[in-house]
């Protein structure tokens, strides 16, 4: 079963949809109530650090997240701006993160992007994936995924750091620490690579 946080930001329904193809029970939880008894999270978002953050503040739902990812371990899947949300802080706002990870948000330089788009990173790009993790199986190397962000994690501690891409220089596009995870890109919209991502994390 797979729990996904619905604080008011993020393509919900593409996940569920997803994973009921994949033949994954999933629920949504609004309140801490829903929370209870939770095997796996799904922390999706899109959009705004800040905004994303003073939702999630204003659901009652983050006290109950900590103790669920922090002491009781739980596996979490933080996913775009739901990633961004597991650092300290970003360059985007001024609201304090998660601080499930050492590790800040910061913008991409544009003066590094050759390309005549430059912000948002948008479209398909590879993850070369630098720490074998139980996210990543039975996928080809250098797996491509949808991207669309402007921002990028960026970790006090390289060993969180499980994947990267290149766009602008190489940054950091999934992390792992213990029962936490994160990726950048968007699964929901990455066809058979972000099933098979999204399936392997539902056997964590």
């Amino acid at each position: 079963m797979i729990t996904i946080v619905d604080y008011g930001v993020g393509n919900l329904r593409a996940f569920v949809n997803l994973y009921k193809r994949l033949n994954i029970p999933t629920k949504i939880a609004q309140n801490k109530s829903d929370l209870e008894n939770a095997q796996k999270l799904l922390l999706p978002g899109v959009g705004h650090y800040d905004f994303a953050m003073k939702q999630l503040n204003e659901s009652g739902m983050k006290d109950t997240l900590d103790e669920l990812v922090l002491r009781k371990k739980i596996p979490v899947l933080g996913v775009c701006v739901g990633m961004q949300m597991m650092a300290k802080s970003s360059e985007e706002g001024k609201l304090e993160g998660l601080g499930w990870l050492d590790a800040v948000v910061k913008k991409i330089d544009e003066t590094k992007i050759n390309q005549i788009t430059k912000l948002p990173h948008m479209g398909w790009n590879c993850v070369e994936v630098n720490q074998k993790t139980k996210l990543f199986e039975s996928l080809e190397n250098n797996p491509e995924f949808y991207f669309l962000h402007s921002y990028y994690f960026s970790c006090n501690d390289f060993s969180n750091s499980i994947g990267t891409t290149e766009y602008g220089g190489n940054f950091t596009s999934a992390v792992n620490h213990n029962n936490i995870y994160g990726i950048q890109f968007h699964p929901e919209k990455s066809h058979r690579n972000g099933e098979v991502l999204l399936c392997n994390f539902a056997k964590i």
